[in-house]
């Protein structure tokens, strides 16, 4: 079978979701392929701070989201050596483009709100990219079923390990040395946490608890695996008390070890943190060619210091979207010049703010997790409210409307 679209998306994630979506209210329609059966949602949930909510709200589907999570208050890092907050940040503040927003939102209530807000037949599952050639100003993509699509434009959605990241001849992300784990606990009756992100940052890992909902908290931990670590990620069972012992050799309160012990943990019970190494994107042409680009994990894999990977997807999706979009509003279609430019001027739009992302991530990451003594002791003493702050400052920034 052969077929012919306009503009196929690859990978039915935040980022693929968002541009669909984004081209949709542009009157402009795709084709989004997944190469699973369903809608994955690993990882249960993602902070979504400032800067993606106003995405969302370009989107369309902001409130639909407000409606079922907290907003955040405040902020408290906690030294898991001593127990005592280094750093409280309120989170009730103006930014450079408006009131500060942070909520924690479940990842399978996002991705569902924004298919449903698709057309019906957007998103083909169990449609997984096998191989990607040119032909002339076409793309041709080859599915695992045998099956061809000839498209104008072909958008590389498909996460850190993408086939069209490779295409474009972008370097495989590069392991950070750390190790993640996740989870989410329900308390029908309540849980009693305030409106506030709990850090807690050790020797070696860090560790979050934060509030989804009245009734759900989300917890994430990661940390520097040593070869003593190895059995560990045999299971969900010994994952949990690796983690569990880890935090109880440290001043962690009890409550926010309840999250852990009841907590429904990832498929994947771990996962190595990866990340691009910011000097590849420095050339446009590392992000698109002729018809083709990327976005979201595929573009800018980041580790997760700043709560900005999947924030950053949703940026992309709408920016991408908007330069798409007035590319084809002109009669409902265009040619591979327009196409070409409108892709340009998206990667030049995404390329500094994704290594400032990176980069960020990364050096926050460094310092929180650090084993040297001198790096501990001036986290401890007078480093944890600045790197409070840069989460803070890293989400003040809107990246327009459709």
């Amino acid at each position: 079978m052969e077929a012919v679209e306009d503009i196929v998306i690859a990978g039915a994630g935040l980022a693929g979701l968002a541009t669909a979506l984004g081209l949709h209210r542009k009157g402009v329609r795709s084709v989004v392929l997944e190469s699973s059966p369903t809608l994955r949602a690993s990882g249960f949930a993602f902070t979504t701070w400032t800067n993606a909510f106003r995405a969302l709200d370009a989107l369309g589907v902001g409130d639909k989201i407000r409606e079922h999570h907290l907003l955040y208050e405040r902020m408290i890092t906690y030294s898991a050596a001593t127990g005592e907050a280094a750093a409280k940040v309120s989170l009730k503040m103006q930014g450079k483009s408006g009131p500060h927003e942070i909520r924690t939102v479940k990842r399978d209530f996002l991705l569902q709100t924004l298919e449903n807000d698709l057309p019906k037949g957007t998103i083909r599952y169990s449609s997984k990219i096998v191989a990607i050639e040119e032909d002339g100003n076409v793309t041709v993509v080859h599915l695992a079923d045998g099956s061809i699509i000839r498209t104008k434009v072909l958008i590389g959605c498909d996460g850190v390990n993408s086939v069209v990241a490779k295409w474009l001849g972008l370097p495989k992300p590069i392991l950070s040395g750390r190790t993640a784990t996740r989870g989410l606990a329900e308390y029908p009756a309540g849980h009693g946490f305030g409106p506030e992100i709990l850090q807690f940052i050790g020797q070696g890992f860090r560790s979050g608890v934060l509030p989804c909902s009245d009734t759900s908290v989300y917890w994430n931990y990661t940390w520097y695996p040593s070869p003593a670590d190895g059995d560990a990620e045999e299971s969900v069972a010994k994952m949990r008390g690796h983690v569990l012992d880890k935090l109880r050799a440290a001043k962690i309160p009890a409550a926010a070890l309840d999250v852990i012990e009841r907590s429904e943990m990832s498929d994947v019970v771990s996962s190595p943190l990866r990340f691009r190494w910011p000097l590849a994107l420095l050339r446009r042409g590392s992000i698109t060619r002729g018809g083709v680009c990327v976005a979201g994990d595929a573009l800018h894999p980041m580790t997760p210091e700043l709560g900005q990977g999947g924030c950053s997807a949703l940026e992309d999706g709408v920016v991408l979207a908007r330069c798409l979009g007035d590319a084809f509003a002109a009669g409902g279609c265009a040619g591979h010049e327009e196409i070409r430019a409108a892709l340009g001027k998206y990667a030049e739009a995404r390329r500094w703010r994704s290594i400032q992302l990176i980069t960020a991530a990364y050096v926050v990451g460094f310092i929180q997790q650090s084993n040297n003594v001198v790096v501990k002791f001036l986290r401890d003493k007078f480093l944890s409210p600045l790197l409070a702050k840069t989460l803070v400052a890293m989400a003040d920034y809107d990246c327009g409307t459709l």
